[in-house]
C-alpha cells in the first residue's frame, strides 16, 4: 500500500509561522505524550510503558496490591524520604565546604545566615531518619508477607543491600557538620571497625595480620577522625553511596515488575470479590494489530498463569495512591523539621571526649553490645544477623501463607509468643549485666577471647536460635522458626536501641533519667 503524502500547505510563510507559534504548546504535549491524552485502558499502557521513569511499573495493577493493608504505603514512603534527602542535599552542597577548617563555621552559616537554610537542613536531617525507619519497616513487612518467597530470593538480597547503604547514607552524612557530636559519633564507628584486633591482640598476630587496622584506615584515610576522614565521608555521602543505592533501586523496582508484582495470596481475586462497576474493565478497545507466540522457551517469570482480570491500569490508580503516600511523606518530614531542629553542638575537640560519647541513634543497640565487646557487638553478631537474613529466602520453601500477613492466625500466635520471648530475654540479661556486671567484674584476669566470645549479645543471640529452633521442630516448619527468628531479632534491636538512647549516661553507666547524671 503507497501511503498517502500529507496534503501542502499554501499559505505564505509568516501566515504557517503564526500558526505553528500558536500551536506550539499543543504540539509539545502530542510529542510529549505520544499515545495521546491516558484516557482509555490503551493510552494509559502506552503512558506508561513510554516513559523512561515510569516503564519500571506495571500497565496494571492488580487490585489486591493497592489495597492500604498490603504494604501500608512503606516502599514509596522510603523512596519519597530519599527523594527528599537528594534534593535537600543538594540545596546544601551549595553552603558546604568539606574542609575541617570551615565546615563547622558553613554549617552555622546555613543554620544562620541562609534564607531558609535551617529549615532546608532540618528536613534533611528528618528525611534521613524516616528513610531509615521506613526501609527497616518495609523490610519487616516483606518478611512477614513472605514476599521472599520463590521468585523474589534476589530482590530480598536486593533489598538487604538497600538497608546496608541507606544505614551507610545516614552515618556517613553524621560526620559532616564537624561537632563534638559527629566527631566522637564517627571516632566510635571507627574503634567498631578496628575491633577484630580484639581477637587479633588476644592471639597476638596484630603485627603480622591486622584486618582491624585495615578496616579503620580504609574507612578514616588515617588512623584518627581528621581532614582525611571528612573528605572521604563526604565524597560517600554524595556520590558513590547514592549512586549505588539509585543502582540497586532500579534493579529492586523491576524486579518487582518482572517478579510478577507484589506478593499476593493465591485466592486473592476471591477475596477480593467481584470487581466493582466503578473499576474499568479488563478490555476497553478493540485490538489494532495481532500478535503470535514467535518461541518458546525454557523457565517461566512470575506473571506466567495470571490473567489481566481483577487488575485496573497503573495509571491513574497506582500514580495517584503513590503521590499521595509522597505527599503524607512530605508533610510528615517537613512538620518535623519545624517541631525539632537538627543537632549542633560546639566545634569538634579531639581534646575534650564526649561523655557519653553516643553513635547515631539506629546504632545505639549495636552500642550497647558494643560495652561488653566491641568485635562481637560490632562486627560479629551483625555478620550473624545479615548472614541470617540472606538465607531465610533458601531455607523457606514453604508455600502456604505466601502474601499473608504472618502467614495466617497460627502464625499471628508464633509472633506474638516471639515479641514476649523476644523482649523477655532482652529484658532478664539486661537486667543481670547491669545488676551483677558480666565476666570481666567477677574475673578481673580471665582471657579475652572469653570476653569476646562469652558476653551478653552472644547468650542472647544463643537463647534466639535456641527458640527459633525450637519452634522448626514444635511446629514441624521452617517458616515458624524463621517467624520466631527474625521477630525476636527485631525485638532485640528495638530493646537495646531503648537502652542506648534513654538509659545510658557518663562511661556509659545506667541511669534512669538525665537528672540523675553526676554533675561536673
Amino acid at each position: 500500500m503507497i501511503a498517502t503524502p500529507p496534503p501542502v500547505d499554501k499559505r505564505p510563510a509568516l501566515q504557517r509561522f503564526l500558526s505553528n507559534l500558536r500551536g506550539a504548546p499543543r504540539a509539545l504535549r502530542d510529542t510529549a505524550l505520544r499515545g495521546g491524552k491516558p484516557n482509555t485502558d490503551r493510552t494509559r499502557s502506552t503512558f506508561v510503558f513510554g516513559n523512561v521513569f515510569l516503564h519500571l511499573h506495571p500497565v496494571r495493577t492488580h487490585r489486591w496490591s493497592l489495597r492500604w493493608a498490603t504494604t501500608l504505603g512503606l516502599g514509596i514512603a522510603s523512596l519519597a524520604s530519599f527523594l527528599l534527602t537528594l534534593i535537600t542535599g543538594v540545596l546544601l552542597m551549595f553552603y558546604y565546604k568539606p574542609h575541617v577548617e570551615v565546615a563547622y563555621d558553613s554549617i552555622k552559616d546555613i543554620a544562620f545566615v541562609v534564607p531558609t537554610g535551617n529549615l532546608i537542613r532540618n528536613i534533611h536531617r528528618w528525611a534521613a531518619n524516616v528513610m531509615v525507619v521506613t526501609v527497616i519497616l518495609h523490610m519487616a513487612r516483606a518478611f512477614y508477607t513472605a514476599a521472599y518467597r520463590a521468585p523474589r530470593e534476589f530482590n530480598w538480597l536486593i533489598g538487604m543491600g538497600l538497608l546496608v547503604v541507606t544505614l551507610g547514607l545516614s552515618f556517613t552524612g553524621y560526620l559532616l557538620p564537624w561537632d563534638q557530636l559527629a566527631y566522637w559519633a564517627i571516632t566510635i564507628g571507627a574503634n567498631i571497625a578496628q575491633s577484630p584486633r580484639e581477637i587479633t591482640d588476644a592471639l597476638g598476630v596484630t603485627e603480622s595480620f591486622d584486618p582491624g587496622g585495615l578496616q579503620k584506615l580504609l574507612l578514616l584515610g588515617s588512623d584518627q577522625v581528621g581532614e582525611e576522614a571528612l573528605i572521604r565521608f563526604y565524597l560517600l555521602h554524595v556520590m558513590i553511596l547514592p549512586l549505588v543505592l539509585l543502582g540497586l533501586l532500579s534493579v529492586h523496582f523491576w524486579r518487582i515488575r518482572k517478579d510478577g508484582g507484589l506478593v499476593r495470596p493465591k485466592d486473592a481475586d476471591a477475596r477480593l470479590g467481584p470487581v466493582r462497576a466503578a473499576d474499568y474493565p479488563v478490555f476497553t478497545e478493540a485490538p489494532r494489530k495481532t500478535y503470535q507466540l514467535a518461541a518458546v522457551v525454557r523457565g517461566t517469570s512470575g506473571a506466567v498463569g495470571r490473567a489481566p482480570e481483577n487488575t485496573v491500569p497503573s495509571m491513574p490508580h497506582l500514580f495517584y495512591a503513590e503521590l499521595a503516600v509522597t505527599m503524607l511523606t512530605i508533610a510528615v518530614c517537613v512538620a518535623l523539621a519545624m517541631w525539632s531542629d537538627a543537632p549542633l553542638k560546639e566545634l569538634a575537640n579531639p581534646q575534650v571526649p564526649e561523655n557519653p560519647a553516643k553513635a547515631p541513634w539506629y546504632f545505639l543497640g549495636l552500642q550497647e553490645l558494643v560495652a561488653y565487646s566491641a568485635f562481637m557487638g560490632g562486627v560479629g553478631i551483625p555478620a550473624i544477623v545479615l548472614l541470617g537474613l540472606g538465607l531465610i529466602p533458601y531455607l523457606d520453601r514453604e508455600t502456604e501463607g505466601t502474601g499473608e500477613w504472618f502467614g495466617g492466625r497460627a502464625g499471628k500466635r508464633i509472633v506474638l509468643q516471639a515479641l514476649f520471648v523476644g523482649f523477655g530475654a532482652a529484658l532478664v540479661i539486661e537486667y543481670f549485666a547491669i545488676r551483677y556486671g558480666w565476666l570481666r567484674e567477677w574475673f578481673p584476669n580471665i582471657a579475652q577471647l572469653w570476653i569476646t566470645f562469652v558476653n551478653p549479645g552472644t547468650v542472647l543471640t544463643l537463647i534466639y536460635a535456641a527458640y527459633s529452633m525450637w519452634l522448626v521442630k514444635r511446629h514441624d516448619s521452617t517458616r515458624a522458626g524463621a517467624l520466631g527468628l527474625f521477630t525476636c531479632f527485631l525485638c532485640g534491636f528495638v530493646f537495646l536501641t531503648v537502652i542506648g538512647t534513654h538509659f545510658r549516661g557518663p562511661n556509659w553507666d545506667f541511669y534512669w533519667s538525665p537528672a540523675d547524671w553526676p554533675g561536673h
